[in-house]
């Protein structure tokens, strides 16, 4: 028996999606695996928590690691947090965490998660739609802007390749898709949105012959 652990926020974690998000969808993939297929055995945490930032997940993750892992290096770790990091206050003009902090909170992560598995997977940030969101509808100091969710998205995604961890590409796919039409309030996806995200992951997951 493997673990799949989905490390996030609260687009992990499922928000504004009636059947669960992008993680139980692959959770019920995965289960219907474990029916099917002879050896095959898997089980999968949404361990997503709303409005988490890398440092929050800093500060939980290595003991919420060791009560589902234990020496099976066979599990997966799959991390899919940052836009939260991204955040711009327009009050003092900074983002929630520096980019320089965020850097080394994702190499911190891929540390930690190296004492638990050998197979650590970040996927990549969501496009939002600014006229929803800048500002913050329900926080009106704060603001998303592509501007900064790609330039996290892309330190993400520099810090995995240097590390040689696997990188799953989600802005740019989902930007070809209207993204628009894929998102609840301009920042968590919709149902649409989380089946979109799901296919991204799975497709992956099996390519490269992770499950």
């Amino acid at each position: 028996m493997s673990q799949i652990l989905i490390f996030g926020d609260s687009i992990a974690y499922g928000k504004w999606d009636k059947r669960g998000g992008w993680v139980t969808r692959l959770s019920n993939f995965i289960d219907e695996k474990n029916l099917s297929e002879k050896n095959f055995e898997y089980y999968v945490y949404n361990l997503g928590v709303s409005g988490d930032t890398t440092e929050d997940l800093l500060e939980r993750f290595e003991f919420e690691a060791k009560q589902r892992l234990k020496e099976d290096k066979k599990s997966i770790i799959i991390f899919s947090i940052g836009s939260n990091d991204s955040e711009f206050n327009n009050n003092i003009k900074s983002l929630r965490i520096p980019p320089q902090n965020f850097t080394n909170n994702i190499l911190k992560l891929i540390n930690l998660a190296k004492e638990f598995s050998i197979n650590i997977i970040f996927t990549g940030l969501l496009p939002i739609d600014e006229s929803k969101v800048d500002p913050i509808p329900w926080l009106p100091e704060v603001s998303y802007k592509n501007e900064y969710i790609k330039r996290y998205d892309k330190i993400i995604k520099s810090v995995c390749a240097e590390n040689k961890i696997a990188f799953i590409e989600i802005f740019e796919k989902l930007k070809k898709e209207n993204c628009k039409n894929l998102l609840e309030d301009g920042v968590h996806p919709n149902s649409k949105g989380h089946e979109k995200i799901f296919e991204i992951v799975k497709d992956y997951l099996i390519e490269n012959k992770i499950i």
